[in-house]
Parts: structure tokens; sequence; C-alpha cells
């Protein structure tokens, strides 16, 4: 009897052995890789699911289409590649900013039913969750403009970078080269140096050296301009910190996205491009074209990446798992992934479409 126990106990942990290797295969084959692996055997099926079901979900928070702005916020669960529904946002908005901080979900400013909004919406995580409102903004209404969470540990709630945006006074519109530093307890934000140009619906990140490189975005054209926060030559703490010029990209660009690959790399996705008045339709379109920044003891150029399949403007995207996953837009619905390894696009199944039908646009997006 007791021998017989033991054979299933050493049949068990073999079992779960086999697994937990496939689990690590996985993890090494990034997400496109892990997925080809399911076919495999049960073993690997389950391996694969286990670490799949390990990683954070894409989020994307609020959104514009035909009838207005919308407060839905839906999560792409990468273990089953179905959308989920999250707890609905406290405004309906887009044009929104959208990071995580210290486990909370953040969402910032940008434009409402009622006109653009300073409120700051946060949701823990956590049974029960629902979105609840923090300090509005002391530096007022800033739309389009991009957010860089800060790593510190000094304040109640963490910090982020507001860079650029646009102003709106009686109407019209300015693009402005503001930087805060954003304190999301007290709502308070203090001034930093500013942008080299003025620019609002850039793309900006955080790449692995700790800089902010913020690249794009719409000035009196698109803009091919890119620049980088960092130490300056004089000094090395934050107060030291100053924008920097890197060379330009290939193509000017707003409403695209940007983010770091898993080789640190900062990658600038899509967007909308023109040469001039935006009143000639000819010279205003969205692209399918993708750059990446290359920075290294060689100096800083950009090299092109493979096009999306479709052309986009004002989508969605994260960087996971050695891929980048691009969703919706002003054109499309479809999801479609890029693999860093293969180093080409896949178009995801109809289910891992945006989950309503209207073509969803100027949503936040975020890991989480």
């Amino acid at each position: 009897m007791q021998s017989a126990i033991a054979i299933v106990n050493r049949a068990a942990e073999q079992a779960l052995a086999l697994v937990e290797i496939w689990a690590l295969i996985a993890e090494r084959s990034g997400f496109v890789g892990a997925w080809r692996l399911t076919a495999v055997c049960r073993a690997s099926r389950t391996g694969v699911k286990w670490w799949l079901g390990s990683l954070p979900g894409f989020l994307i928070c609020g959104g514009s289409h035909g009838s207005g702005a919308v407060n839905d916020v839906w999560q792409l669960d990468l273990a089953t590649l179905r959308w989920e529904p999250m707890p609905a946002l406290v405004t309906a908005r887009y044009g929104l900013s959208c990071c995580t901080v210290r486990g909370a979900l953040i969402i910032l400013g940008e434009e409402c039913f009622e006109g653009p909004t300073s409120t700051v919406e946060i949701l823990l995580s956590g049974e029960g969750r629902a979105f609840n409102d923090l300090a509005l903004l002391s530096c007022g209404t800033i739309e389009d403009a991009a957010t860089v969470v800060v790593e510190e540990s000094d304040s109640a709630a963490g910090q982020v970078l507001l860079i650029g945006g646009m102003a709106v006074v009686d109407g019209a519109g300015t693009e402005m080269s503001t930087v805060y530093l954003v304190d999301l307890a007290t709502g308070i934000c203090n001034p930093q140096p500013a942008l080299l140009d003025s620019r609002f619906s850039s793309a900006a990140a955080r790449i692995p050296d700790g800089r902010v490189v913020c690249a794009g975005g719409l000035g009196s054209a698109s803009l091919t301009s890119v620049e980088v926060f960092g130490p300056s030559t004089s000094g090395t703490s934050n107060a030291d910190w100053t924008w920097t010029r890197l060379p330009p990209m290939s193509t000017g660009r707003y409403d695209c996205c940007g983010c770091v690959m898993s080789d640190g790399r900062f990658a600038v996705l899509g967007g909308t491009t023109h040469d001039g008045d935006e009143s000639e339709s000819d010279l205003v379109h969205a692209t399918e074209s993708c750059e990446v920044l290359m920075l290294g003891h060689h100096g800083a150029y950009w090299e092109p990446l493979p096009d999306m399949h479709y052309q986009r403007e004002g989508f969605a995207c994260v960087a996971v798992a050695e891929c980048i996953i691009v969703v919706g837009g002003h054109s499309t619905a479809v999801t479609e992934v890029y693999d860093e390894k293969l180093k080409c696009w896949f178009i995801l199944s109809n289910e891992c479409n945006l989950p309503n039908e209207d073509r969803l646009a100027s949503m936040g997006s975020a890991l989480w």
C-alpha cells in the first residue's frame, strides 16, 4: 500500500515538474512563442497557461467613438485572450493619460462630456474595486499631455511627470512646453525644466537608465523632433536634470504610441503625420510605420521596425513578454502583436478585437 502511494506521489511530482519546465520554456519563448507551445501536449498547455496567467493584463480606459466619450474599462487576459470588463471610470473621458503607480491604476485629466477636466481618478487592487477621485491638479487643465511614472518613495500616493500637452483658453488650444512633477496625493504640480519644443499628443517613456524620452507630437505640424530628460553634464541630481535634443525620427508623428522593448530600446509606433495645413486632407494621414531609438556607446540613431498591418492613430499599446501589443485607433478595432524575436507582426484572433463594435480611439492603456 505504501509502495502504491509512493508511486502515485512520485508520478504527481514528475507531472508537476514537467508543467514547471514548460512554464520556464514559455517564459523564454515570449508571448507569441508561448502560445505556439500550447499545441505541443497537455503538459505544455498547462505550463504555458500557468506562465501566461502570471502576466499583467492589457488594460484600456475610456476613449471616444461616434457618440462621444466613454467610461468603459476593459482588460485583455493574456492567458485566455479574452477581454474582461473592469470597474467603470467615474467620468467618461478620451485622450486620457493612464499609468500604474504602486499597484494602483491612475487616470489623469483630458476631455469629458462637459469639456476638459483636471480630475484624477485611482483604482486600487482588491475585491469590490471602484474608481475614486483624487485631488485636482494644481496646474489646471492640460489636454493630451504625456505621462511618465517617477520612481520614488517620498510621496504618499506616488508621483508622475506630466509632459507637454495643450492648454485651452476661450475655446482655442495652444501647444505647451511645460513639464510638471505631479504629487498624486495632493495634486500639487511642481514645474520642471521645460521641453525644448512645445508639443502635445506625443510619445514618452522612461528608458532603463532612468532617463525620459519624449518623441513626436503636434506643434505647427507633426513633429519629428525627439528629446531626452536626464542629468546635465554639470551634475547628477534630479535638480540638475535637463532636456537634450536627440536625432529626429524619420517622419513626424502625433497620436502615436511609444513603449520600451524588452532589450531597452524605445519604439514609436504609428500615429498621424501631416506637412502643413490640416485642412489639406491629402497631406494628413495615419501611418502603419514604426521605428526604434538606438542608444549606445556609438551615439543615438533611429532604425525602422516592420510596419504594422493597419494604419493606426489614437490607438493603445503595451510592451510585455518580448512583444508589443496594439489595439484600436480611429481606423480599426483589430488587435495585433509584434514578436521581438521573430521581428514581425501577427494579427490575433477576432476574439481579441475591441469588445464593442465601434472603433474606439484616444483611450488610455497600461499593464495591470
